[in-house]
């Protein structure tokens, strides 16, 4: 039997950080299952496979996880979700920091450091350049074509 991607101790942990769907007042079909579309989005994420090929056998289109990981995404589900699991680990001692990092992308770098300097500009040489053409090339109108320079 397949592993399940969302067991029941992480559906447990998921289910109080997402937002109520509201029903339209014109009607039309119920919204999808949170559980169906957090196991398609999982599914998507772990596989690869381009959001329209999910295949409808498992609960719904590729579409609606699409929509659904967005609106979760503005409702900040992840965010409270990646803080909750990393709180869940840090209680458990499962956390190993021997490994951690830090970025300079997120962490502010006070007074912004030294500055280096300035890059004087390069004027145009005046001397031949050893990499010269007897042919004409690049423009083929005569008067915008540079003179022929040769270089020994």
């Amino acid at each position: 039997m397949a592993k399940l991607l969302v067991t029941d101790e992480l559906w447990e942990l998921v289910e109080p950080l997402l937002p109520t769907h509201r029903l339209s007042p014109k009607g039309g079909k119920p919204p999808v299952d949170d559980r169906v579309c957090l196991t398609g989005i999982l599914f998507v994420l772990k596989t690869g496979i381009p959001w329209e090929d999910f295949p409808q056998e498992m609960g719904c289109c590729g579409m609606t996880l699409w929509n659904r990981l967005r609106d979760w995404q503005k409702a900040g589900v992840w965010q409270k979700l990646h803080e909750l699991l990393l709180a869940k680990l840090r209680g458990a001692d499962e956390i190993d920091f021997t490994r951690v990092i830090v970025d300079s992308g997120s962490v502010r770098a006070v007074f912004g450091g030294t500055k280096r300097a300035q890059i004087l500009p390069i004027g145009r040489r005046t001397d031949p350049s050893t990499i010269s053409s007897s042919t004409l090339t690049g423009c083929r109108w005569r008067r915008n074509s540079p003179a022929l320079t040769v270089t020994m």
